[in-house]
């Protein structure tokens, strides 16, 4: 019967606050978590920590479990019921989740994450014992065991820039004769960002399999104000290409050691926070560190234009003016966090003002196998993702925020959290728009990335894989490959467009800009034929199709977005007719003609013939630019822009956005 009881809470008590919160409760978002379906059991013991629960107390509970919490020993709360489930398994605490702090309360209580609390009892009593005490407690909701968050980076080895490429660190080669955007010297061998299609790079190769950030820097190269919470290993905030786009928590930088000189309930959080280790300082010197935190945060935001390294999607123009870079860490050397710490630290990541949470770790494929598992198991994870996405930040382009997950290495299906389906789930591509040997797929996929190849390339080359910033051990810079570098491409793109919509004043919903994000694609299932072959065997690239996301991630296009402008996009060296009078709904009496600037034709190749109404264009070089199209209507004069894109393939739709 307990077990049962617990079931139908679950199911029960979540629905309402799903589906009824906002009338019950004005307190509590309408969009928590829903819990409408689960397995009916207390869930497994087998990899949760001893002598440690998560309970979450009903709304009508909770103000007498803090009162009795806040006015009596910590292992009595008032609740008679409850007090009595503690005496039996020999409870030595019982403390909120997240801490209490005043300027964020209203936020913890609008998500309902202040209802959740940590039991800690003796390690030698049976969890699944404690957790059958607890759950039979009216005033209980849920009941869910805690547990570390083991690391899942399974990608390779971090490989040193200079292993690869010892002869030409500090110059700067363009491989197309052309001038780049920065002087990082490292930016030609960043195919990800351009792919020229150079086999003298790495071998197969496809020109344009790349997320197309160099045209969008021409619109927006970074904003300080935007803020992305890397929850991984300890970024390096020290690295000579990190330094300059660091959040930096001021307070704490110019205030007393050992003092929470801001109040916000963490000790010298600098940097970010150390949840792993539960201090502040950031660490990245244990001897199991990979640097994977730090690779990720440089595809990010390296800073751009500074002479030296690699550049970052968000890195800004080397006038101070990239992303910032909060150190969630999660993992250090030995340490790792825990589930309840883990919503700790979104909990943080979204009052210290992240929009972004970048998130390049995950439980394995097969883990976790439907939502009402993951809701099952998981259920506070869930609460804090809802609280991180709806909660506003003030001053921020974006009322809430985004969250980005990698896909998972292990060739199957998506795993969870990246499965769920209110983050944002990336799979990874190779240097030639074909899925990555490793990636993970189905139906959970959003949207794919650069995420490197190594045993697809001849010679097992390293050059197709990510590089980024990395530990002084490795050299600062390295290659590597997996859904964990795929994942911050497209944080990095939606740090742009947000550093972008910054700029121009607008602001979005979390929902809307996270479709945006998603609409921001080029086309994969052209690429999806026949067999990739690579070093352990073979890949049939038709099962591939449809479940990759909605397509590769690009720059330009998010931009574009942003910007209000709409996006065609044309095949290269193939003539493509549009509707001129389609921007503006197809009146038949407009009279409409096209300009293109001598810049735009000559980035794009492009030349056009205008008949009526009708334009055909023709694109030979792969770029994008604006075009404006002028119209005239009962002697009134308009004009719009359009923006062109240029890819070796295009939709059969004409790449409308």
């Amino acid at each position: 019967m307990v077990m049962k009881k617990v079931y139908w809470t679950l199911v029960a008590i979540f629905v309402a606050a799903a589906l009824g919160g906002c009338v019950n409760d004005p307190t509590e978002m309408e969009n928590a978590p829903d819990m409408s379906a689960g397995s009916r059991k207390i869930l497994t013991s087998a990899e949760a920590e001893a002598g440690e629960l998560l309970v979450k107390f009903s709304k009508e509970s909770i103000a007498a479990v803090e009162a009795g919490v806040t006015r009596s020993e910590s292992t009595r709360t008032g609740i008679q019921p409850f007090d009595a489930a503690l005496k039996e398994i020999s409870a030595v605490s019982v403390e909120r989740v997240i801490p209490v702090v005043e300027q964020h309360e209203a936020d913890a209580r609008a998500s309902g994450l202040h209802r959740w609390y940590r039991v800690r009892f003796n390690d030698q009593v049976s969890l699944d014992e404690a957790a059958r005490k607890l759950a039979a407690v009216e005033d209980i909701e849920v009941v869910q065991y805690d547990g570390y968050v083991a690391r899942n980076f399974t990608e390779m080895s971090a490989v040193p820039y200079n292993n690869v490429w010892s002869s030409d660190r500090d110059q700067i080669n363009t491989r197309s004769g052309e001038t780049p955007k920065f002087n990082d010297p490292m930016l030609n061998k960043q195919w990800h960002y351009k792919n020229t299609g150079d086999e003298t790079l790495v071998s197969p190769i496809k020109e344009g399999c790349d997320i197309n950030v160099e045209p969008a820097w021409e619109f927006c190269t970074g904003d300080p104000s935007i803020i992305v919470a890397v929850m991984d290993e300890g970024v390096m905030y020290k690295h000579e290409d990190l330094a300059a786009n660091m959040w930096v928590n001021q307070a704490e930088l110019n205030g007393q050691k050992g003092v929470d000189d801001d109040g916000n309930g963490y000790v010298d959080d600098v940097y970010g926070y150390n949840f792993a280790k539960d201090q502040g300082d950031i660490t990245w010197t244990d001897p199991e560190d990979s640097g994977h935190g730090t690779h990720v945060a440089g595809t990010i935001s390296a800073v751009n234009n500074n002479g030296i390294g690699v550049c970052g999607i968000a890195g800004g123009s080397g006038n101070n003016d990239g992303v910032k870079i909060m150190s969630i860490q999660i993992f250090a050397g030995r340490y790792q966090s825990t589930i309840s710490r883990n919503v700790d630290a979104i909990y943080y990541a979204t009052s210290m003002g992240a929009s972004i949470l970048q998130c390049s770790w995950g439980l394995m494929s097969g883990a976790i196998n439907s939502d009402e598992q993951y809701l099952d198991e998981r259920s506070i994870e869930a609460n804090a993702f809802a609280h991180f996405i709806n909660t506003k930040r003030p001053g921020s382009p974006l009322n809430g925020g985004i969250i980005i997950f990698a896909a998972g290495n292990e060739a199957g299906a998506c795993g969870y959290p990246a499965a769920y389906p209110s983050v944002v789930c990336v799979t990874s591509l190779s240097t030639d728009f074909t899925p990555s040997v490793f990636t993970n797929y189905g139906m959970p996929a959003d949207i794919a990335a650069p995420g490197g190849d190594l045993y697809y390339h001849k010679n097992l080359s390293d050059a197709g894989q990510v590089l980024s910033t990395v530990l002084k051990l490795d050299g600062m810079y390295a290659y590597m490959s997996g859904t964990s570098m795929s994942c911050p491409h497209v944080s990095g793109v939606a740090a742009l467009g947000l550093s972008y919509a910054k700029q121009l004043g607008k602001t979005f919903e979390p929902d809307e800009f996270r479709d945006m994000v998603l609409a921001s694609v080029n086309d994969l299932d052209p690429y999806l034929t026949g067999v990739k072959k690579h070093n352990n065997g073979t890949m049939n690239l038709v099962e591939y199709k449809g479940k990759m996301g909605s397509g590769m991630i690009d720059a330009y296009k998010m931009l574009m977005a942003v910007r209000g402008t709409p996006a065609i996009t044309v095949e290269q060296d193939k003539p493509t007719t549009i509707s001129l009078s389609k921007y503006y709904g197809d009146v038949t009496a407009l009279s409409c003609t096209l300009e293109v600037s001598d810049a735009v034709k000559d980035k794009l190749g492009l030349t056009f013939t205008v008949e009526g109404n009708n334009a055909t264009i023709t694109c030979s070089k792969q770029s994008a630019g604006l075009v404006t199209v002028k119209s005239s209507v009962g002697g009134t004069s308009m004009s719009r822009e359009v923006a062109i894109i240029c890819r070796a393939k295009a939709a059969s739709n004409g790449g409308w956005l």
